[in-house]
């Protein structure tokens, strides 16, 4: 019933500016409400909204706000805060950021990815596409691909993520948890300081060997959680 009552709103309340992404799984929109102007993200897709449905109740800058969230028949529909500014990968287009700047965001989707890490969920596309400069603020978004952490499982049920950004165990290999959010934002933090994945060029000095320790195969040679992580990049 709310999913229904959810998609008539959306047609009877808001009309779509333009499509920002269509994949076999579903639909991104861009919409604008009739009566107040203001934009919002309206997600359809096929797949599980149980991070979205916790994110609910959360407040945090660097995470978009959900202001709904409903299912039927394996179907998701999710209304939630448009973030004005541009994809780190639009960005990166014009050059590699300075190592402050790329410090400093990576320390925020830390701060973002805690929130995540803390309801027992795990992001599992960390990219640059994933992520849009609002000033100097970096927000982590798209929480299609997330999955609550499930301890009891030897492998995720379905195997998700972006080659190149996706840590190993993401492939079948075992559970996912934090940690393969670590691997992520390591290859991510080196893309934005050297615009190349770490097995072709790795950034140097201190913030190479935090790449390193990030993009390890083995989960327990990585930072154990994002704090530590946030921690060591001195922000």
């Amino acid at each position: 019933m709310v999913y229904d009552f959810l998609l008539h709103a959306v047609e009877e309340q808001f009309m779509v500016e333009k499509t920002l992404k269509r994949s076999g799984r579903g639909t991104v929109t861009l919409l604008r409400h009739r009566a107040t102007g203001k934009r919002y993200v309206f997600r359809h897709y096929t797949g599980s909204g149980d991070v979205y449905r916790k994110l609910l109740a959360v407040e945090c800058r660097y995470l978009p706000r959900i202001e709904e969230v409903a299912e039927k028949d394996g179907s998701v529909a999710v209304l939630e805060e448009y973030i004005q500014g541009d994809t780190l990968s639009f960005l990166l287009e014009g050059g590699v950021l300075t190592e402050k700047e790329a410090r400093m965001a990576a320390g925020n989707l830390c701060d973002a990815l805690w929130v995540l890490h803390s309801l027992g969920a795990v992001h599992r596309d960390v990219k640059d596409s994933n992520v849009i400069l609002r000033g100097d603020e970096a927000v982590l978004i798209d929480f299609d691909a997330s999955r609550m952490v499930k301890p009891q499982a030897s492998a995720d049920t379905q195997i998700m993520g972006t080659t190149g950004y996706a840590a190993p165990e993401q492939f079948g290999l075992q559970q996912t948890d934090g940690r393969a959010d670590i691997y992520s934002l390591g290859v991510l933090l080196n893309v934005m300081v050297t615009g190349q994945h770490p097995s072709r060029q790795l950034a140097k000095g201190d913030l190479g060997r935090i790449v390193r320790r990030c993009t390890t195969v083995d989960p327990e040679g990585r930072f154990p959680d994002v704090l530590t992580l946030k921690e060591a990049l001195g922000v």
